[in-house]
């Protein structure tokens, strides 16, 4: 890529993984959060990286880091929530909105007003989740966002063609979002889901960035979402 790349959510888990990635192609990576503390982290650890902190949802600013940066050859999006979990008798709607809040609107303004400073043949690339397609109990609601994220590929790929749109739809994956739970829960649920998967271990962050890197750089491929699961969506928990 001899133009820049950005990646919005980009400091932690997949996102930080898939720009180290992209970062060895040779491409000029900057990475994007709104968490100060991560920003600062990437900024003091990763020469490779060139870290800004920005608000997905805040459109002016968007459009004014994109403008600095075009025009730019790829765009990741790795935007994510910890809300919207729960059996639909028990579904906190308001929880469930303040997950929409947090990935679906943000990567729609990202998307918006990234748009006019992508390179001519620049790739999207989309980080959805496995709950968009499994028969999960307890996943109507997370499901449903994540389902809305993922059914922007077809009509912008064909919409914004000849720039090429692609999602990766991950499961399981051993990355900072897990922190709130106690480490010792923690491994004990990623001990059980392993012996679950059929792949028998629970992902890492770089396997899915693999994918994302993947996406952005297959220059024959749009349009598509690329289950890296591990099996998840057809396994029993």
């Amino acid at each position: 890529m001899s133009d820049p790349v950005l990646v919005v959510g980009g400091t932690s888990g997949v996102g930080l993984a898939a720009a180290r990635r992209l970062a060895a192609t040779g491409a000029t990576v900057h990475v994007a959060s709104r968490d100060a503390a991560k920003v600062a982290a990437v900024g003091d650890t990763e020469p490779k990286l060139v870290a800004h902190r920005l608000d997905g949802g805040d459109a002016s600013a968007v459009a004014e880091l994109a403008a600095g940066l075009a025009p730019l050859d790829a765009l990741v999006i790795t935007l994510a929530g910890s809300e919207g979990s729960g059996t639909l008798a028990e579904l906190d709607l308001a929880s469930l909105r303040r997950a929409f809040e947090a990935k679906y609107w943000p990567t729609l303004t990202v998307l918006q007003n990234v748009l006019p400073h992508l390179a001519e043949r620049a790739s999207i690339t989309l980080v959805g989740a496995v709950s968009a397609h499994a028969f999960l109990p307890g996943g109507a609601g997370i499901g449903s966002l994540n389902a809305a994220v993922e059914a922007l590929v077809r009509p912008l790929a064909a919409e914004l063609a000849p720039r090429r749109v692609n999602a990766i739809s991950p499961g399981l994956i051993d990355t900072p979002w897990w922190n709130g739970l106690p480490e010792q829960e923690r491994e004990a649920w990623f001990s059980t889901a392993a012996k679950a998967l059929p792949v028998g271990h629970v992902s890492t962050a770089d396997e899915i960035a693999e994918a994302v890197v993947f996406a952005a750089t297959n220059t024959s491929m749009t349009g598509a979402v690329i289950n890296i699961d591990g099996g998840a969506r057809f396994a029993r928990f």
